[in-house]
């Protein structure tokens, strides 16, 4: 059930009852984006996000009619030298979510050896000048990053498409408080992130946020000033993206 909608600057804000319902309507808002893409071009180039929040919506986006051979699938980012069965990894995740699930056009990984990660990063960039893409899926981290933009690393203005970058404290206790890593130690320091340049250039975005985890951030990012110490907030600014939130991840809105 929808509870409230606003538009904080140009970005659409949606708060759902349950994290269900905020996947379901989303991917229906996915699908209806990717279908009109289709059409107008004869295929879509999509970037997806590799995280527990993204479980409904993913699910979900299974469940809707599109045409997945004509849909050129790419994740955001990647921890850079881990090893290729390593379960926590984004490729993997989405492989296990979406990926080997429908038959899509093509796949576009950014697994690599540690040695070889600022080559791949420039391999990423040819693929995405190749294959601009039409739509970006998003969540937001407790420190409020997009993908791995720590508010550290994060930079409105990058030059950089896709970059090396070091994960901070934060970022990386996140991902065991997801599950994805039992420990701090075992979480990576660094990882392949697309920029927030890059993630502004798309022209349209749908970023789903569960949890009260993610309650401070979502205060911020609709809340607080446009900076880099949330990077979330400039989502504001995004010509055409909307934000998805159940009643725990909106908690804070309402204080």
């Amino acid at each position: 059930m929808l509870l409230s909608s606003k538009k904080v600057v140009n970005l659409p804000v949606y708060v759902f009852d349950t994290r269900e319902d905020m996947g379901k309507v989303a991917a229906a808002d996915a699908a209806k984006r990717i279908n009109a893409v289709i059409a107008k071009k004869g295929e879509a180039n999509v970037v997806f996000a590799a995280a527990p929040s993204q479980n409904d919506l993913l699910e979900n986006l299974l469940k809707e009619d599109i045409d997945w051979t004509k849909v050129r699938g790419f994740h955001q980012d990647e921890y850079v030298g881990i090893d290729a069965d390593e379960p926590a990894g984004f490729g993997n995740f989405l492989n296990r979510a979406i990926f080997h699930k429908v038959p899509f056009k093509e796949l576009h990984y950014l697994l690599c050896s540690a040695d070889e990660a600022e080559k791949k990063c420039e391999e990423y960039t040819a693929l995405l000048k190749k294959y601009p893409i039409d739509l970006i899926f998003l969540g937001i981290g407790e420190n409020g990053h997009l993908a791995f933009n720590d508010p550290s690393v994060a930079d409105f203005e990058d030059p950089k498409m896709i970059k090396v970058v070091k994960l901070d404290d934060v970022c990386r206790q996140q991902q065991v408080n997801d599950g994805c890593f039992a420990t701090f130690a075992d979480v990576p320091e660094y990882a392949m992130s697309l920029t927030m340049s890059f993630i502004m250039s798309v022209p349209e975005a749908i970023c789903v946020v569960p949890t009260d985890r993610k309650a401070n951030a979502v205060y911020n990012a609709l809340c607080g000033e446009v900076t880099t110490d949330c990077p979330a907030s400039i989502l504001r600014n995004h010509q055409n993206a909307a934000l998805y939130l159940d009643k725990d991840s909106a908690s804070k809105l309402a204080e």
